[in-house]
C-alpha cells in the first residue's frame, strides 16, 4: 500500500533548522524514578537522527493530566534527566516562559525538551492560538508519537497542519506495521482479542469480523460469548446483558466468512487469588460456584494450530487473568507459539495494548514479535477502524 505521509528521509538539509518533535514521554514513575523507560527508548532513533543531521531539536510531549494548569509534579523537567541517560547525550529542559529565546540559544545538533504541552489549556482543545504559539518555535514538525495520534490536540494535529510535517521513525514503524496487519495484510489473518469486558471492545469486534479470517476471543470477554451460546459460566466475569450483542457478532462473522474461536476447555477456581485450587474442565462442566480464569491446554493447543495456518496476526488482550498465577499459562503458551512462528518467517505478528505488551514481556518473547506497539488507546481505535487525527493530519501535509 503506498505511503500517504512523509518521513525523515523527505526532509532534505535540516542543519540549523528548528525541528519540533512530538514524542510520548508520558512514562510511569515511582519515588521520582522512571519504572518503565520503553517510551523514552522508542523516541531515541528519531531524536538522535535529527540531532546528528545538525537540527536544533525541540521535543514536545505531555506528562500526566494537569488539565491546562501548571503543576510542578507533572513538569517534564522530571523526565529530562532519565531521557538524557537513555539518549546518551545532553538534553536541555526549556520552560515555556521564554521558550523562544532559549531555543534561539541552541546550537546545531543540540537537544531540548519543552515544558509539558498540557500546561496550556488550549492544547487539548487544539486551540489555534496555542498551535500558532508552538509553531512560532519551529521551522519543521515531526510527529513520532503514535500513542497520542488519536487525540486532535495542538501538538499532535494542529502543528501538522501548520508546519511542514513528517513522520518520525517510531511513527513510521507503527504505521507500516499496522498496514501489514490490517491495511493490506497477507491472508489468512487472525486476531486475538482478550480482556475483561466485551463492552470495552464492541467496536473492535464488529470491525474485525470483516477484516480477519479467524477471530480468537479470550479473557472475560469469552465468557459472555460462551453464555450467548447457552454455556453456564458459573460465577465467571460475564456481561449477561450483552449476550444478544454477542449473537449479532456471531451472525456478522458468519456473513463475513470469519471463524470465531472460543475455548472448549477452561481452568476454573472457586476463588480468584494467586495459586488457588483449580480444575481443568470442559466448558459445559463449570460448576455454579466456579469461575473461568484461563483457557485450558487443549484449547490453547488448538489455537496454536490455527495460527500455524495463518500468515498475519494482530493481538490485543490476554487469554486469561495472566497477572495472577497460574492463570497465565494459556497467554504465555500462545505468546511462545507466536514467537516461534514469527522467527520461522511464517507469521507477521503485531501486538499492542498495555496488558498485551506486559504479557509478551512476561513470556520473554518481545524481541521475537514482528512489531509491538507502544500505544494503548490509539492502537485500540485503530483496531476499531477509526481514522486517527494525528495520522490523518500527517497524510494531508
Amino acid at each position: 500500500m503506498p505511503r500517504t505521509f512523509k518521513t525523515l528521509d523527505d526532509m532534505g538539509d535540516i542543519a540549523g533548522k528548528r525541528v519540533l518533535v512530538r514524542e510520548d514521554l508520558n512514562v510511569p514513575m515511582a519515588d521520582g524514578a522512571v519504572t518503565d523507560d520503553t517510551r523514552l527508548r522508542a523516541a531515541v532513533p528519531t531524536v538522535a537522527e535529527l540531532a546528528d543531521k545538525g537540527a536544533k531539536v525541540v521535543v514536545l510531549a505531555h506528562f500526566g493530566r494537569p488539565k491546562g494548569q501548571r503543576n510542578p509534579e507533572m513538569s517534564l523537567a522530571i523526565v529530562t534527566k532519565p531521557f538524557e541517560q537513555v539518549l546518551g547525550r545532553p538534553v536541555r529542559f526549556i520552560d515555556s516562559d521564554g521558550a523562544s529565546e532559549a531555543i534561539a540559544m541552541l546550537k546545531d545538533g543540540d537537544l531540548a525538551v519543552l515544558e509539558n504541552t498540557r500546561f496550556f489549556a488550549g492544547e487539548e482543545k487544539n486551540d489555534p492560538e496555542v498551535v500558532a504559539m508552538f509553531a512560532a518555535l519551529g521551522d519543521l514538525y515531526v510527529n513520532d508519537a503514535f500513542s497520542a495520534a488519536h487525540r486532535a490536540h495542538a501538538s499532535t494535529e494542529g502543528l501538522a497542519r501548520t508546519l511542514p510535517a513528517f513522520a518520525g521513525r517510531q511513527m513510521e514503524a507503527e504505521l507500516d506495521a499496522l498496514d501489514k496487519a490490517l491495511g493490506a495484510p497477507e491472508h489468512p489473518v487472525a486476531a486475538v482479542v482478550g480482556g475483561a469486558k466485551v463492552s470495552s471492545k464492541l467496536d473492535v469486534l464488529r470491525h474485525l469480523v470483516d477484516k480477519v479470517d479467524h477471530l480468537i476471543i479470550g479473557g472475560g470477554m469469552a465468557n459472555t460469548f460462551l453464555a450467548a451460546r447457552g454455556v453456564n459460566v458459573g460465577k465467571s466475569l460475564a456481561e449477561h446483558d450483552l449476550t444478544g450483542t454477542a449473537e449479532e457478532i456471531f451472525d456478522a462473522a458468519d456473513r463475513a466468512g470469519c471463524t470465531i474461536h472460543l475455548p472448549y476447555d477452561v481452568v476454573v477456581a472457586t476463588e480468584f487469588k494467586p495459586n488457588p485450587a483449580t480444575r481443568t474442565v470442559n466448558v459445559h462442566e463449570v460448576a455454579p460456584d466456579e469461575m473461568i480464569l484461563d483457557i485450558g491446554p487443549a484449547a490453547t493447543e488448538a489455537l496454536g494450530d490455527v495460527l500455524k495456518n495463518c500468515r498475519t496476526l494482530v493481538w490485543n488482550g490476554p487469554l486469561g487473568a495472566f497477572e495472577t498465577p497460574p492463570f497465565d499459562v494459556a497467554t504465555m503458551s500462545l505468546a511462545k507459539t507466536v514467537a516461534a512462528l514469527t522467527r520461522d518467517g511464517s507469521l507477521v505478528s503485531v501486538a499492542g495494548g498495555g496488558d498485551t505488551v506486559a504479557a509478551v514481556n512476561q513470556a520473554g518473547v518481545a524481541g521475537d514479535m514482528t512489531f509491538i506497539s507502544t500505544a494503548g488507546g490509539a492502537f485500540l481505535e485503530w483496531m476499531e477502524g477509526k481514522e486517527l487525527p494525528g495520522v490523518k493530519a500527517l497524510s494531508a501535509s
